[in-house]
């Protein structure tokens, strides 16, 4: 069995909610109440993702196999 992993996003909200987002897998995302349970529903939506790709061509031509991590930015802007 081949192991695949993929960089997870995760962002808290204002109101405490954990979003996580897949950027290698367009409109991979969901969210939690805490990270344990954002981890948890995000390896589900991978899956399913990687269940579409199987079955949609278009689809899977659009999943990102190896995308490069740039990094983390802070934008400051005059208020």
């Amino acid at each position: 069995m081949e192991i695949k992993q993929f960089r997870v996003i995760v962002e808290q909200s204002e109101d405490g909610v954990f979003v996580a987002s897949v950027p290698s897998l367009p409109g991979c995302h969901t969210q939690g109440k805490t990270y344990e349970k954002v981890m948890e529903s995000v390896k589900e939506a991978v899956e399913l993702c990687l269940e579409v790709a199987e079955k949609d061509p278009s689809y899977k031509e659009k999943v990102s196999p190896t995308p490069t991590f740039i990094g983390i930015s802070d934008v400051a802007i005059k208020d």
